[in-house]
């Protein structure tokens, strides 16, 4: 359970017993009951399994995935994908892998419908870059919704993070956006649902490995 489930649900329940005691009334002292129920289930935070493996890059968010596209950025050609949550979506962020965390960029903005492509530029949104140990970047992008008003996000630039951990949270509906390599290895697809920190979203191939092995076989032949 994240913290502020506790904050609102207790501070909820305290009010629904305020109302019971000074009206009587108990249909009205239930409204403030069931909205305390919902804010306890909904900062829900569910342990996860997390994949182990070279290369893996497991997903930031619980959701849907809506789009894979590649995308041209100030560092070459990316491969995109974006992720919707809804309000049922448990929204808990996770780092996609193990690394140091390069960049954290935070931009004000409006708030979209999280389903509107020009929310990846115009809302409320938190950018973070992580440099894997072997030279790969990948980043990913908290996008506020139509009903978030606050982006969480609790490392600084220059920290470690593990692939799978938490690493922060989007209040309500949003979307996050994943960053990667182009020859990054997709093992999903549009329309597919996944969970932060146990679905696997693709895997970056040894891309040092082979040109080291044809340098050794030009050796070899001369």
């Amino acid at each position: 359970m994240v913290r502020d489930g506790y904050l609102y649900g207790l501070t909820l329940l305290a009010v629904a017993a305020a109302v019971y005691f000074l009206t009587g009334a108990g249909a009205w002292a239930l409204i403030p009951v069931l909205l305390a129920a919902f804010f306890l289930w909904f900062f829900r935070d569910p342990r996860r399994t997390i994949p182990q493996g070279e290369g893996l890059i497991v997903s930031p968010a619980d959701g849907k995935l809506t789009s894979i596209e590649h995308v041209i950025t100030p560092s070459g050609e990316s491969l995109r994908l974006s992720i919707f949550l809804s309000v049922f979506n448990v929204h808990v962020n996770r780092s996609p892998i193990s690394g140091t965390l390069r960049e954290v960029r935070y931009q004000k903005g409006e708030f979209l419908n999280a389903m509107n492509p020009e929310s990846a530029a115009k809302n409320e949104q938190n950018l973070a870059v992580v440099e894997s140990d072997d030279g790969h970047e990948v980043s990913f992008k908290q996008i506020a919704g139509l009903l978030a008003r606050r982006i969480v996000f609790r490392p600084k630039a220059g920290d470690r993070v593990e692939r799978g951990e938490r690493i922060g949270m989007i209040k309500f509906g949003s979307r996050v956006d994943v960053l990667m390599p182009s020859y990054a290895e997709l093992r999903v697809k549009i329309g597919d649902n996944v969970k932060g920190g146990s679905t696997i979203l693709a895997h970056i191939p040894d891309m040092v490995a082979e040109p080291m092995l044809a340098e050794l076989e030009v050796e070899t032949l001369v």
